[in-house]
């Protein structure tokens, strides 16, 4: 009870939120009005609703009278009316706070968008209008606001509470409804292009204020209001789960067969998916379980000390890569396999070892494979012990982005939370460095981002680190500096043109090079400089990296301690994986126990 008073107490303290969204909102409007007005410009919005009325049809009258009508005041309540009904009556426990999200993102957007009214005051375009004219201010677009906030907030809820494929594609359909409503508002003649875009505005400030105070607090009142698993066992602690009805079991009670410990992240992997990966364990002969969970303290729970234990037979990561990561440090060179249910936020050690999207199949394929050896990477530094990692380590842009991703964002919308912070950060400063590549001369640079990487494709398959392969026995390494509007644009072309580029020959060891050749795309010898030298690369099998001061750093998606230097090493095939095929190959699996580390060329 006190959890839930603290809980609404904390929202209430943000409402100023929402008066500051509208005071902002009225500030753009007399803007808009008073001081832009009869500039450029604004002195060029007009043609496009009058060009759109000299070229009006049946089809275009038809396509945005029924937009509009989705965007209507009727529309909106009644949509919003049906799916909080949906919410609280088809899940098998009513979603009460992602229908309070809901319904209060559409009521205080329309509250915002009258009180601006009140005081902004804009005619509509003058042009012949195919809908009657309420009596408020063309700015700002009250038909775009409602919109994003009912189909924006259904898209928040469908990336945040679904998972699959399917929720990106049906997020992105919802997404679209928002602009395609303001495109017809201006055809229709009842706004202008700034009045849409102030909708938009309008709209999305709604969505991050209501997200914030709900969806973002109701994760910490429930961190609060309870410590424990969903078995009754402290966070962190080990679980065992008793052995089934009917089942075999020793004379400590424990049941019979081959021993995995899960170490689960409490948040990424639900109850659901929990029980999932207990009925496949249990399928293919794991039926002695341990289940430990994360903490912000343990980030691999209680594994080390069930595997000084002994006996185990095989490690099960229930997470994202920073999970990953924490089981890949403790299992690494002791010949535990490691086997992956991929419910993070990246998921890149999944992605590039080709294992399907969904956590339960992914984990399904990979008991039904063997075992591969692949690299992990060593990093150090000033105030960075000793740890592993298995995709990738860094400083500058991107660990900045890292460290300041909000926690709720990236519960809720995955890895688009990493966007939102890189926005924060594109004009930071560069960063003076030196690189030492395997004991080797000194290379002075300037850069915004330093990527020291085992593997190298981002979401989306965006290629970072071309020639990364998870058992090529190397480290890769780019320097990301672009300069300027054409820099960062010459960069993203780059970076956008390796989705579908396949990668060129291995390396020949000690070389610098990148996804063109030893030699680099134009036949220079030297580090390969691309983009107009936006990004350079580099490959070795030790890498030191010492900043001029201290910089943001981090590991596998994890943010670290600050400082001025990284050091990174590889051990080749250290690491045990239990997976359906070998890495980044459709060859034979060798033999559980076989460790492969011969690079492999083949690139799906």
């Amino acid at each position: 009870m006190t959890t839930e008073n603290g809980g609404a107490a904390r929202r209430l303290r943000h409402v100023w939120l929402v008066a500051a969204q509208a005071t902002l909102m009225i500030l753009l409007g007399f803007f808009v009005t008073r001081v832009a007005d009869g500039h450029w410009p604004l002195t060029l919005e007009d043609r496009l609703p009058r060009a759109f009325a000299e070229h009006r049809s049946p089809l275009g009258n038809g396509l945005s009278a029924g937009l509009s009508l989705m965007a209507s005041t009727e529309g909106i309540v009644g949509v919003t009316l049906v799916c909080v009904a949906a919410l609280l009556v088809l899940p098998r426990a009513p979603r009460w706070t992602e229908a309070v999200f809901l319904g209060a993102s559409v009521a205080v957007q329309s509250a915002v968008f009258l009180l601006v009214t009140i005081f902004v005051e804009r005619p509509r375009p003058d042009v012949p209008q195919l809908d009657g004219a309420p009596p408020t201010s063309s700015f700002p677009s009250g038909h775009v606001g409602a919109s994003v906030a009912l189909y924006g907030g259904l898209a928040t809820l469908v990336l945040s509470r679904t998972r699959g494929p399917w929720r990106y594609l049906t997020a992105g359909v919802l997404l679209l409804v928002p602009p395609a409503v303001g495109l017809s508002r201006v055809y229709r003649g009842m706004h202008h292009p700034s009045d849409v875009a102030g909708g938009l505005l309008n709209g999305g400030a709604t969505l991050l204020v209501m997200g914030f105070v709900f969806l973002y607090g109701r994760d910490r009142d429930r961190d609060s209001a309870s410590d424990r698993t969903p078995y009754g066992v402290p966070r962190g602690g080990a679980e065992e789960v008793p052995a089934q009805p009917g089942r075999l079991a020793r004379a400590d009670g424990r049941p019979t067969g081959r021993r995995v410990v899960v170490v689960r992240h409490p948040h990424n992997c639900p109850d659901e998916l929990a029980t999932q990966v207990r009925t496949r364990l249990g399928r293919h002969g794991f039926t002695d379980q341990r289940w430990t969970s994360t903490t912000v303290e343990r980030p691999g729970g209680g594994l080390a000390e069930e595997c000084a234990a002994g006996g185990v037979d095989l490690v099960v990561a229930c997470g994202g890569d920073g999970t990953v990561r924490a089981c890949a440090d403790v299992v690494a060179a002791t010949g535990i396999p490691l086997a992956l249910v991929p419910c993070g936020t990246g998921n890149l050690l999944a992605r590039n070892l080709d294992l399907p999207a969904d956590p339960a199949t992914a984990l399904e394929e990979a008991l039904g494979g063997a075992d591969f050896g692949i690299d992990v990477g060593r990093v150090e530094g000033d105030g960075l012990p000793p740890t592993r990692f298995a995709v990738m380590t860094g400083a500058g842009f991107d660990a900045a982005m890292v460290r300041d991703a909000s926690p709720a964002l990236k519960a809720r919308l995955g890895w688009v939370a990493y966007t939102l912070s890189a926005a924060r950060h594109l004009r930071d400063p560069r960063m003076r460095l030196i690189i030492r590549l395997d004991g080797g001369r000194r290379i002075r640079r300037r850069a915004r981002m330093v990527v020291i990487g085992n593997v190298g494709t981002l979401q989306g398959g965006l290629e970072l680190l071309p020639r990364a392969r998870p058992d090529s026995g190397r480290l890769e390494i780019v320097l990301f500096d672009p300069r300027g509007a054409a820099g960062w644009l010459a960069a993203a072309t780059h970076l956008a043109a390796r989705v579908v580029r396949r990668p060129a020959p291995a390396p020949s060891p000690g070389d610098p090079v990148g996804p063109d050749g030893p030699d680099g795309p134009d036949g220079r010898d030297g580090p390969d400089v691309v983009a107009g030298g936006s990004l350079e690369y580099f490959s070795a099998t030790r890498i030191e990296v010492r900043f001029a001061r201290a910089q943001a750093r981090e590991v596998d998606g994890d943010s670290m301690s600050e400082g001025a230097l990284l050091t990174a090493g590889i051990e080749p095939g250290a690491l045990r994986m239990r997976l359906p095929r070998a890495p980044g190959a459709t060859a034979l699996p060798h033999a559980p126990g076989h460790s492969s580390q011969t690079p492999h060329t083949a690139h799906h």
